[in-house]
């Protein structure tokens, strides 16, 4: 068994939704591609489809399998790029969806390198914290946090952040510094951020002895723009809970005048890059 054709053939079938499709993309009998899955499968002692006359579906562990596989196929895909990047050079225009905060404090600083190095490229930033569709707006690739909810999407892991819970020196001044989550449903005002999408308001998430918890309070103010919520928090409204990356570093660091003060840690959040599948990705967004 050739490993590598099996991870692509897998990966493929996954991307279809079919063996009849991923077998037409790979100019492949169906039942070339049929073998080479269960060889797959019994080489990894694992089932990683579930097959019925209509339909197949992705076992947990071939899910597993299939994003470890992608990133693979993918770095192996950047590899040969950055071989023809002398002699192809990358063009074009590059539309990238992310978050306000994210935009301001993560990548604009990094901009600069980026642009100076592929100057032929042009970016379009769709700066808003409501997650966008990707497909419907013609977007090359977002970055996004939290869970995976498509699929359907490409998505690389790029980074990992912490939820911290802040305040100014001033607020804790005026209404004292809470010595622990509990405490915060105690005369302190919080500042909530608002689902850009239904309004509610997100609640603060904390972790106790390796065990996340959630703590549902009615917020004194909610806001459901990012980097109004920071501000808010930087003005000393009250106790806002962040990502450590907004609030430590960088400009994080004067919009929550000095020193966060932490309550509790929040539970981690991944950070990836997402581009639409199956299609493969232009240069732009690989190189991006």
């Amino acid at each position: 068994m050739d490993r590598f054709s099996a991870l692509k053939a897998f990966t493929r079938v996954v991307e279809a939704g079919s063996f009849t499709r991923a077998a037409d993309s790979l100019n492949m009998p169906n039942a070339t591609l049929s073998k080479t899955i269960q060889q797959l499968e019994a080489h990894l002692g694992v089932s990683l489809l579930q097959r019925t006359t209509r339909r197949i579906t992705v076992t947990p562990e071939g899910r597993e399998y299939y994003e470890k596989a992608r990133c693979l196929l993918e770095d192996l895909e950047e590899i040969d790029a950055s071989f023809n990047t002398a002699r192809n050079k990358p063009k074009g225009h590059l539309r990238i969806a992310i978050g306000g905060s994210t935009a301001c404090d993560v990548l604009i600083p990094l901009l600069a390198d980026f642009m100076t190095s592929w100057p032929d490229i042009r970016i379009d930033l769709q700066v808003a914290d409501k997650p966008a569709d990707l497909i419907s707006g013609n977007i090359d690739c977002a970055i996004r946090g939290g869970p995976m909810e498509d699929s359907t999407l490409i998505a690389r892991k790029i980074g990992e952040a912490t939820l911290v819970t802040c305040a100014t020196p001033g607020y804790l001044q005026r209404y004292g510094t809470p010595a622990s989550p509990d405490e915060l449903h105690h005369g302190h005002r919080l500042i909530s951020y608002l689902s850009p999408a239904s309004g509610r308001a997100f609640p603060f998430r904390f972790t106790r002895h390796g065990v996340s918890t959630e703590l549902k309070t009615e917020p004194h103010l909610g806001i459901n723009e990012s980097n109004a919520h920071i501000a808010a928090g930087e003005a000393g409204l009250g106790i806002v809970q962040t990502f450590n990356l907004f609030a430590e570093t960088g400009a994080g660091e004067r919009r929550t005048g000095g020193d966060p003060q932490r309550l509790a840690p929040g539970p981690l959040s991944f950070s990836r890059c997402l581009c639409p599948a199956p299609a493969r990705p232009a240069p732009a967004p690989r190189l991006y």
